[in-house]
């Protein structure tokens, strides 16, 4: 039986209300807003709910915005495990049961890409359109190009255990902007977003979670690599990519999945809904109106 959520009074926006939900074991932290079919927005590194924050308003207005704070990350229940992709997706289905929605959207980027897809992949009834970003899907074939040079440097670095967060601690600020420098093309984000995600990964502890999504990378790509061994995508899917993720996504996506439109959009960054936030609308409120299979044979750019 699901834990009834604790509500809280704190609202961070206008119309956005913080609960939190105990599902999985874990204590999530999740934002709030609208009402209508349920859509869950799963944010990725280094980031919390709060990088919804330029899209959340307009999606709120024909939906209920579900975006949590990941396991261990934000102001989320820092786990001892649990960050494979499997573990989160099962984390993801038991919130949107715990608050009463049989149905949702689900929108992932980064790593909240591996469990929106896993999660589309087992409950294919529970996840009426799926939506990924700027992630890859473990080691299924796709990637190749991206990875030419290999993956990127931090993964080696955030992989070791206890060494990322043993050279970091007392340094994060410095570090949390470099990724979010990086990830907007040299723009940086709103101050108070930015100041928001280095409070969520400041600390050793902090960062120990934030580390552990990338120490159980394996464990995650043994999972998607059985569950497209085993089953197809069966829900309509959009894949977005930006800089540097591109189209490879896609190319993973593309073998399994039935109903599957491709997108990237042009002069953007990897924090996509907080570099271009309109574009990123642009794409989401038409899919998101769609009824049925989708499907669209010639990728687009925006």
């Amino acid at each position: 039986m699901p834990v009834a959520p604790s509500r809280t009074s704190n609202r961070q926006r206008a119309g956005v209300e913080l609960q939190r939900t105990r599902v999985n074991g874990v204590d999530l932290n999740v934002a709030l807003a609208g009402e209508g079919p349920a859509v869950l927005l799963l944010h990725g590194f280094p980031h919390t709910w709060q990088l919804w924050t330029d899209v959340l308003d307009r999606l709120a207005g024909r939906y209920r915005v579900i975006a949590p704070d990941l396991r261990g990350l934000g102001a989320s229940s820092r786990a001892e495990d649990g960050y494979d992709a499997g573990t989160l997706a099962t984390d993801a289905e038991a919130l949107l049961d715990a608050l009463g929605e049989d149905s949702a959207a689900v929108i992932g980027i980064d790593a909240g890409t591996p469990p929106a897809f896993l999660l589309a992949m087992r409950r294919p009834d529970l996840v009426r359109q799926l939506v990924v970003m700027e992630s890859l899907l473990g080691t299924l074939p796709g990637g190749e190009e991206f990875l030419t040079a290999g993956p990127p440097w931090w993964f080696g670095f955030h992989t070791e255990p206890g060494l990322a967060e043993s050279v970091l601690t007392g340094h994060e600020e410095q570090y949390i902007d470099w990724f979010l420098n990086a990830g907007t093309l040299g723009q940086g984000v709103e101050p108070a977003i930015r100041d928001a995600f280095v409070h969520a990964y400041t600390g050793t502890e902090a960062l120990r979670c934030a580390f552990s999504y990338y120490r159980a990378l394996p464990s995650s790509a043994r999972q998607i690599q059985e569950a497209a061994r085993t089953g197809r995508l069966t829900v309509p899917t959009m894949a977005i990519g930006a800089h540097p993720v591109g189209r490879a996504l896609e190319q993973q996506l593309r073998p399994m999945a039935d109903h599957l439109v491709g997108h990237t959009i042009e002069d953007c960054g990897h924090i996509i809904p907080l570099h271009r936030p309109d574009a990123l609308l642009g794409l989401l409120e038409p899919f998101l109106a769609l009824e049925g299979p989708t499907a669209d044979p010639h990728p687009g750019h925006v």
